[in-house]
């Protein structure tokens, strides 16, 4: 019952939102500039300073590696079979998202996370990180201090308690840039606007409204995606007219008529445009509950007999009542919902619903199961 009263409060929120006003969005929540991302950096880095949670260097030689060929590079040499035993040293990956139009010198945040056993990271520092872009070439250097926001407590009889995951950190300000990452911003001529969500509708709405602003036929569809607009030569008035540009509103196109089920969790989302034509649906559900009880059988006073336990089993089988609804031609969300809660289906039973109306060809939408 918990799980059908939340199906019918979702369907009903959904079917709220198929009826409010269509509101516009601003160009920048709706489109990105085609060459202006973030760009992923990574590195190899080591850890140290913990509190005895460090890597256990029999089972991560690699950081007693890392830590010989540190030391090699301030003139320090460890003999060949010497592997010292560290517990407050761990290997750790460092990774960020370098934003675009980062500049030399400007500081980002950097997440840290250990590859080897290590517990925990609290309290550790990073040691000095170059952090490598796709094309191998270093574009920042991270190190400082972490902060962990998970921990751990482990008592001699093997009892633990951990919160959170603490052999992951955060150093804020942590990386430095060193490399900037050319964009296609700078670059003269036309730029290129790419959808977030690829529409005709949108991309036409798009051209429509940045040629009555600005004049003129600037703006060109490229393809459902694509929308080319005629920029300024000059960066100074390059910027200005995308300042404008950007905060033009325009009304999206609505979605395809799609239905979304999670297999995994049992979300069912129904989009406002799903129609049903006629069809009459009927939906039951077969149970079998089968039950076992323990039987003891005594042999007679003085025999020779044993005691046996033996179980009788038991098997009913019951089928449910199931009400048959009728769907009228190109019925709407509303009269799905209704129609489903009349009969009480949970939402498992919705799935089978709706892929039995996909199947019968009643259902006009996509069917996606994620």
């Amino acid at each position: 019952m918990k799980q059908a009263g939340k199906f019918i409060f979702l369907a009903t929120f959904l079917s709220l939102l198929g009826i409010a006003p269509v509101q516009a969005d601003r160009i920048k929540d709706v489109a990105g500039i085609a060459g202006v991302r973030s760009n992923q950096l990574v590195g190899y880095g080591l850890v140290v300073g913990l509190d005895g949670t460090g890597d256990q260097t029999t089972q991560a030689p690699f950081t007693v590696q890392s830590l010989k060929s540190m030391l090699s590079r301030f003139g320090i040499n460890l003999p060949p079979d010497v592997n010292p035993q560290l517990k407050n040293v761990a290997a750790v990956t460092v990774h960020v998202d370098l934003p675009p139009f980062a500049k030399r010198g400007q500081t980002i945040d950097v997440t840290v996370s250990s590859i080897g056993n290590a517990k925990s990271l609290r309290g550790g520092s990073l040691l000095m990180t170059p952090l490598k872009g796709a094309d191998g070439q270093v574009y920042a250097m991270a190190q400082g201090n972490l902060v962990v926001g998970g921990f751990g407590a482990e008592t001699q009889d093997g009892s633990s308690i951990t919160v959170n995951v603490p052999s992951v950190g955060r150093v804020p300000n942590g990386a430095t840039v060193e490399r900037e990452v050319a964009t296609g911003f700078q670059n003269a001529g036309a730029m290129v606007l790419n959808l977030h969500r690829p529409d005709f509708t949108t991309a036409r709405r798009m051209v429509q409204t940045i040629n009555a602003a600005f004049g003129g036929d600037i703006a060109r569809s490229v393809d459902a995606a694509s929308v080319q607009v005629d920029a300024p030569e000059t960066a100074d008035r390059r910027v200005a007219f995308m300042a404008m540009l950007e905060n033009l509103s325009i009304e999206p196109g609505e979605a395809a008529a799609r239905i979304v089920v999670n297999s995994r969790t049992g979300t069912v989302v129904i989009g406002n445009h799903v129609r049903v034509m006629p069809a009459a649906v009927a939906h039951g559900g077969l149970t079998v509950t089968i039950s076992a009880e323990p039987v003891i059988s005594q042999p007679g006073p003085l025999s020779d007999g044993e005691t046996v336990f033996t179980t009788r089993s038991e098997i009913e089988i019951s089928e449910e009542g199931s009400r048959m609804f009728l769907f009228e031609p190109g019925v709407t969300l509303d009269a799905v919902v209704r129609a489903v809660n009349q009969v009480g289906a949970a939402p498992g039973d919705l799935v089978a619903i709706l892929e039995a109306l996909k199947q019968a060809g009643a259902l006009r939408a996509q069917l996606v199961v994620i």
